[in-house]
């Protein structure tokens, strides 16, 4: 190790990683050594990640994933395996919000479909993705939740509870495997400024309260999670597991 942020030698999966944070969370680690796995639902979008991290100098390779079918999740794994022989890193960015609204008119199917997405697939990539880890002497889960989790709201509701459940999922993986030695934290962001946020931040309202509020007077940009998710993944946060990175500018502690 010639740094303790150095990732060299390391296979990271990065889902959801086409755009935005998991996008800058793989760009970054190939940046520091790792070699990547990009994944999302559109190889072509993926593709273009690749050819970027490669003309940097990084590896990085693309297998698609609908997080959603177990199918996808097992076949993300089993090629990552068959590509590079191992997984140190697992990054569980991807994640989905179809409903704006309150709970009361919270359709059954919508509740499924966050649920099943932002927790059950992180789930079934920890229960393949861990005793790999394992295996080879530990390993790093990140699970990129969000201050939704924290915080009550009266039109995210289920996402709210979904990233909740995310950071209960953190804390029961680094429970269950630390005597591996294979560790699991979660990120909270705040506000970030990527595609899966856009009706927030392109709602001047919206965004004239959230800086106001913000000690930073600011939101997030996508490299300030993704490097965040490539120290969980480094030598140098090796004592921490099951813990909760709030990265908001400050919102959840301001007035």
């Amino acid at each position: 190790m010639t740094h303790p942020f150095d990732l060299s030698g390391q296979v990271a999966i990065v889902t959801g990683s086409s755009r935005g944070i998991g996008r800058s969370a793989a760009e970054i680690m190939a940046q520091m050594g790792a070699k990547v796995i990009v994944s999302s639902r559109k190889a072509d979008a993926c593709e273009e990640v690749v050819k970027g991290i490669r003309e940097k100098g990084g590896e990085a390779k693309v297998i698609p994933c609908n997080i959603a079918r177990k199918g996808d999740v097992e076949a993300l794994v089993k090629g990552t395996l068959d590509a590079w022989g191992r997984i140190d890193t697992l990054v569980c960015n991807a994640a989905v919000n179809p409903v704006y609204g309150p709970l009361s008119a919270l359709p059954d199917e919508a509740f499924d479909k966050v649920m099943g997405s932002n927790v059950k697939s992180n789930i079934w990539l920890a229960n393949l993705c861990a005793p790999v880890m394992a295996g080879q002497g530990g390993g790093s889960i990140v699970i990129v939740s969000s201050i939704g989790g924290i915080r009550g709201t009266d039109v995210l509701g289920i996402y709210g509870i979904s990233k909740a459940a995310d950071f209960a999922l953190a804390r029961n993986l680094a429970v269950e495997w630390g005597p591996k030695n294979v560790r699991a934290n979660c990120i909270a962001p705040g506000l970030v400024k990527t595609d899966f946020a856009r009706a927030l931040w392109e709602n001047p309202e919206y965004l004239e309260k959230r800086t106001r509020t913000s000690p930073l007077r600011r939101i997030g940009e996508p490299d300030e999670i993704g490097g965040i998710v490539a120290f969980l993944a480094s030598k140098a946060a090796t004592f921490m597991t099951g813990q909760i990175v709030v990265a908001d500018g400050g919102v959840t502690i301001g007035s």
